[in-house]
């Protein structure tokens, strides 16, 4: 299994020769290191509505087919643009033919901006994925909640978190997040997109190290063998 980080919040992982793709914010991302038409993905995880999280899913659907994992409410709206979509709402899970995923909260808003309307997405979400009894978490965009407890009571192999602040669960409650998660491991996302959002991520990994947790900083177009 391997997973690329293309900045921000976006995630590529491929899985027995399954390529899934989580919020897929590359036109207009400074982070990105890879144009949009280079991603080949089955399927597309999008958390919630915000432009810097649906980004080019509509397009990269359209082009290869691949099918959009979201709520239901945005899985309508995509079934409007002409995209296959699969619709979920919070707590739900579903097994697919690469493995389960489970949508779960995430404490931020979710609407998309079409001709200077806020079109509503449905809630925000994390994705809890199970691909070969290894479990993933993608938190999206999210403030630190105490039902992360809940979202561990299976044990976390690798959490994807944020810690830019403003928008976000900043650093110091990141922290907090994967203890509550009981993750083994921890990458940190959502930061110096913007500079709203600078933080420090090699010692927000330091951080996590004096609590017996690993951390691993990933560069846009670095990958992780996992």
């Amino acid at each position: 299994m391997k997973v690329t980080f293309h900045g921000h919040s976006c995630f590529e992982i491929a899985h027995n020769g399954t390529r899934l793709l989580i919020d897929p914010f590359i036109t207009g991302n400074p982070q990105a290191k890879i144009q949009a038409d280079a991603l080949h993905p089955d399927y597309i995880l999008v958390t919630h509505g915000h432009g810097d999280h649906v980004g080019d899913t509509v397009a990269i659907a359209k082009r290869t087919g691949a099918t959009v994992i979201a709520s239901a409410e945005m899985a309508g709206w995509l079934g409007q643009q002409g995209v296959k979509a699969h619709g979920m709402a919070l707590g739900g899970g579903y097994t697919f033919p690469f493995g389960h995923v489970k949508m779960v909260p995430a404490l931020h808003g979710s609407g998309y901006e079409v001709d200077g309307q806020i079109i509503y997405m449905g809630p925000a979400a994390g994705f809890v994925l199970t691909l070969d009894g290894k479990t993933l978490y993608h938190a999206g965009d999210t403030a630190l909640f105490s039902d992360m407890k809940l979202i561990g009571r299976k044990a976390i192999d690798l959490a994807l978190l944020p810690i830019g602040d403003n928008y976000t669960m900043g650093p110091e409650d990141a922290l907090v997040a994967a203890e509550w998660l009981g993750a083994k491991h921890v990458i940190p996302m959502h930061y110096n997109t913007f500079p709203l959002i600078e933080q420090n991520g090699e010692r927000f990994v330091e951080e996590l190290s004096k609590k017996g947790i690993k951390g691993s900083v990933m560069k846009p177009g670095q990958e992780l063998a996992w």
